[in-house]
Protein backbone atom coordinates (compact mmCIF):
# COMPACT_ATOMS: atom_id res chain seq x y z
CA UNK A 1 0.00 0.00 0.00
CA UNK A 2 2.84 2.35 0.91
CA UNK A 3 4.31 1.95 -2.58
CA UNK A 4 1.06 3.23 -4.07
CA UNK A 5 1.12 6.52 -2.18
CA UNK A 6 3.53 8.34 -4.54
CA UNK A 7 1.40 7.37 -7.53
CA UNK A 8 -1.78 8.49 -5.76
CA UNK A 9 -0.16 11.80 -4.87
CA UNK A 10 1.05 12.22 -8.44
CA UNK A 11 -2.45 11.63 -9.74
CA UNK A 12 -3.89 14.09 -7.23
CA UNK A 13 -1.33 16.73 -8.21
CA UNK A 14 -2.03 16.27 -11.92
CA UNK A 15 -5.77 16.47 -11.34
CA UNK A 16 -5.34 19.61 -9.24
CA UNK A 17 -3.23 21.24 -11.94
CA UNK A 18 -5.81 20.36 -14.56
CA UNK A 19 -8.62 21.76 -12.42
CA UNK A 20 -6.73 25.07 -12.14
CA UNK A 21 -6.17 25.39 -15.87
CA UNK A 22 -8.17 28.44 -16.97
CA UNK A 23 -10.67 28.16 -19.81
CA UNK A 24 -10.56 30.88 -22.45
CA UNK A 25 -13.56 31.18 -24.77
CA UNK A 26 -12.99 32.99 -28.07
CA UNK A 27 -16.21 34.15 -29.74
CA UNK A 28 -15.24 35.39 -33.16
CA UNK A 29 -15.53 35.33 -36.92
CA UNK A 30 -13.21 34.14 -39.70
CA UNK A 31 -10.21 35.84 -38.09
CA UNK A 32 -10.54 33.52 -35.11
CA UNK A 33 -11.65 30.52 -37.16
CA UNK A 34 -8.55 30.83 -39.34
CA UNK A 35 -10.31 31.08 -42.69
CA UNK A 36 -8.39 29.19 -45.38
CA UNK A 37 -5.95 27.77 -42.84
CA UNK A 38 -5.61 24.77 -40.57
CA UNK A 39 -7.30 25.28 -37.22
CA UNK A 40 -3.90 24.93 -35.56
CA UNK A 41 -2.65 27.97 -37.51
CA UNK A 42 -5.34 30.32 -36.18
CA UNK A 43 -4.38 32.71 -33.41
CA UNK A 44 -6.39 30.97 -30.63
CA UNK A 45 -4.33 27.79 -31.11
CA UNK A 46 -1.15 29.85 -31.24
CA UNK A 47 -2.08 31.52 -27.95
CA UNK A 48 -2.61 28.11 -26.38
CA UNK A 49 0.80 26.95 -27.60
CA UNK A 50 2.45 30.14 -26.32
CA UNK A 51 0.88 29.76 -22.88
CA UNK A 52 1.92 26.11 -22.66
CA UNK A 53 5.49 26.94 -23.68
CA UNK A 54 5.68 29.48 -20.85
CA UNK A 55 4.33 27.01 -18.32
CA UNK A 56 0.91 28.67 -18.07
CA UNK A 57 -1.36 26.21 -19.89
CA UNK A 58 -4.86 27.30 -20.80
CA UNK A 59 -7.81 25.54 -22.38
CA UNK A 60 -8.86 27.66 -25.33
CA UNK A 61 -12.27 27.05 -26.87
CA UNK A 62 -12.19 28.48 -30.38
CA UNK A 63 -15.78 29.43 -31.22
CA UNK A 64 -14.84 31.34 -34.35
CA UNK A 65 -17.26 31.04 -37.27
CA UNK A 66 -16.43 32.53 -40.66
CA UNK A 67 -18.80 35.29 -41.71
CA UNK A 68 -20.34 35.65 -38.27
CA UNK A 69 -21.79 38.93 -37.03
CA UNK A 70 -22.49 40.30 -33.57
CA UNK A 71 -26.11 39.13 -33.89
CA UNK A 72 -24.90 35.66 -34.83
CA UNK A 73 -22.50 35.59 -31.90
CA UNK A 74 -25.31 36.62 -29.58
CA UNK A 75 -27.45 33.74 -30.85
CA UNK A 76 -24.61 31.24 -30.50
CA UNK A 77 -23.52 32.29 -27.04
CA UNK A 78 -26.03 30.26 -24.95
CA UNK A 79 -24.77 27.00 -26.51
CA UNK A 80 -21.26 27.87 -25.41
CA UNK A 81 -22.15 28.50 -21.78
CA UNK A 82 -22.19 24.83 -20.83
CA UNK A 83 -18.79 25.09 -19.15
CA UNK A 84 -17.02 27.35 -16.65
CA UNK A 85 -15.34 30.26 -18.42
CA UNK A 86 -12.48 32.22 -16.88
CA UNK A 87 -11.52 34.50 -19.75
CA UNK A 88 -13.69 35.61 -22.67
CA UNK A 89 -12.33 37.10 -25.89
CA UNK A 90 -14.97 38.67 -28.12
CA UNK A 91 -13.82 39.32 -31.68
CA UNK A 92 -16.81 40.40 -33.72
CA UNK A 93 -18.12 43.42 -35.59
CA UNK A 94 -16.30 43.81 -38.89
CA UNK A 95 -18.76 41.62 -40.81
CA UNK A 96 -21.59 43.80 -39.48
CA UNK A 97 -19.96 46.80 -41.13
CA UNK A 98 -19.62 44.93 -44.42
CA UNK A 99 -23.38 44.31 -44.24
CA UNK A 100 -24.18 47.95 -43.56
CA UNK A 101 -25.30 47.48 -39.95
CA UNK A 102 -25.14 50.77 -37.98
CA UNK A 103 -22.40 51.15 -35.40
CA UNK A 104 -24.98 51.70 -32.64
CA UNK A 105 -26.57 48.34 -33.36
CA UNK A 106 -23.18 46.60 -33.43
CA UNK A 107 -22.31 48.14 -30.07
CA UNK A 108 -25.67 47.12 -28.63
CA UNK A 109 -25.19 43.50 -29.67
CA UNK A 110 -21.69 43.39 -28.20
CA UNK A 111 -23.01 44.82 -24.94
CA UNK A 112 -25.72 42.14 -24.82
CA UNK A 113 -23.08 39.46 -25.38
CA UNK A 114 -21.04 40.76 -22.45
CA UNK A 115 -24.12 41.11 -20.24
CA UNK A 116 -25.32 37.56 -20.91
CA UNK A 117 -21.86 36.16 -20.40
CA UNK A 118 -21.47 37.88 -17.03
CA UNK A 119 -24.93 36.77 -15.96
CA UNK A 120 -23.65 33.22 -16.45
CA UNK A 121 -20.09 33.76 -15.19
CA UNK A 122 -19.92 36.90 -12.99
CA UNK A 123 -16.18 36.57 -12.38
CA UNK A 124 -15.21 36.18 -16.04
CA UNK A 125 -12.48 38.45 -17.37
CA UNK A 126 -13.41 40.01 -20.71
CA UNK A 127 -11.03 40.92 -23.52
CA UNK A 128 -12.40 42.94 -26.43
CA UNK A 129 -10.57 42.57 -29.74
CA UNK A 130 -10.83 45.93 -31.44
CA UNK A 131 -11.01 46.48 -35.18
CA UNK A 132 -10.59 49.47 -37.46
CA UNK A 133 -12.19 50.29 -40.80
CA UNK A 134 -10.05 50.79 -43.90
CA UNK A 135 -8.87 54.33 -44.47
CA UNK A 136 -11.09 54.48 -47.55
CA UNK A 137 -14.16 54.49 -45.30
CA UNK A 138 -16.16 57.59 -44.55
CA UNK A 139 -14.33 59.45 -41.78
CA UNK A 140 -17.29 59.64 -39.38
CA UNK A 141 -17.91 55.89 -39.62
CA UNK A 142 -14.19 55.20 -39.32
CA UNK A 143 -13.98 57.16 -36.09
CA UNK A 144 -17.21 55.84 -34.57
CA UNK A 145 -16.38 52.19 -35.27
CA UNK A 146 -12.84 52.45 -33.92
CA UNK A 147 -13.96 54.27 -30.77
CA UNK A 148 -16.78 51.80 -30.13
CA UNK A 149 -14.45 49.05 -28.91
CA UNK A 150 -12.57 51.37 -26.56
CA UNK A 151 -15.85 52.68 -25.15
CA UNK A 152 -17.15 49.14 -24.60
CA UNK A 153 -13.95 48.21 -22.81
CA UNK A 154 -14.15 51.29 -20.58
CA UNK A 155 -17.82 50.80 -19.76
CA UNK A 156 -17.40 47.11 -18.91
CA UNK A 157 -14.02 47.29 -17.16
CA UNK A 158 -12.72 44.97 -19.87
CA UNK A 159 -9.26 44.63 -21.38
CA UNK A 160 -8.78 45.89 -24.92
CA UNK A 161 -6.68 44.80 -27.88
CA UNK A 162 -6.82 48.17 -29.68
CA UNK A 163 -6.49 46.78 -33.22
CA UNK A 164 -6.41 43.02 -33.74
CA UNK A 165 -4.92 43.32 -37.24
CA UNK A 166 -2.22 45.82 -36.28
CA UNK A 167 0.79 45.11 -38.51
CA UNK A 168 -1.25 42.71 -40.67
CA UNK A 169 -3.97 44.71 -42.42
CA UNK A 170 -3.04 45.78 -45.93
CA UNK A 171 0.18 43.74 -46.09
CA UNK A 172 0.05 41.30 -49.03
CA UNK A 173 2.78 39.18 -47.44
CA UNK A 174 0.61 38.55 -44.39
CA UNK A 175 -2.77 37.99 -46.03
CA UNK A 176 -4.41 35.51 -48.35
CA UNK A 177 -4.95 36.69 -51.96
CA UNK A 178 -8.32 38.19 -50.97
CA UNK A 179 -6.41 40.72 -48.80
CA UNK A 180 -9.06 40.28 -46.13
CA UNK A 181 -8.04 37.13 -44.30
CA UNK A 182 -4.59 36.73 -42.73
CA UNK A 183 -2.35 33.88 -43.82
CA UNK A 184 -0.42 31.73 -41.34
CA UNK A 185 2.26 34.40 -40.90
CA UNK A 186 -0.40 37.04 -40.34
CA UNK A 187 -2.07 34.88 -37.70
CA UNK A 188 1.23 34.74 -35.81
CA UNK A 189 1.25 38.53 -35.63
CA UNK A 190 -2.36 38.56 -34.45
CA UNK A 191 -1.39 36.14 -31.68
CA UNK A 192 1.47 38.47 -30.76
CA UNK A 193 -1.00 41.37 -30.59
CA UNK A 194 -3.34 39.47 -28.28
CA UNK A 195 -0.81 37.67 -26.09
CA UNK A 196 0.35 40.61 -23.89
CA UNK A 197 -3.27 41.39 -23.01
CA UNK A 198 -4.17 37.75 -22.36
CA UNK A 199 -1.02 37.23 -20.31
CA UNK A 200 -1.88 40.24 -18.15
CA UNK A 201 -5.38 38.89 -17.57
CA UNK A 202 -4.11 35.41 -16.72
CA UNK A 203 -1.62 36.87 -14.27
CA UNK A 204 -4.44 38.66 -12.46
CA UNK A 205 -6.73 35.62 -12.44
Amino acid sequence: MRSLIPFLLLGFTAASALAKTPTVLVLGDSLSAGYGLKRAEAYPALLSAKAAALGRPVRIVNAGVSGDTTAGGLRRLPRLLDRPIDVFIVQLGINDVFRGIPVGQIEGNLQKIIDRLRAHSPQVRVIIAGMQLPQTSVEDSLTAFGQMYAELARRNAAELVPFLLDGVAGNPNLNLPDMIHPNASGQKIIAANVWPVLERVLRKS
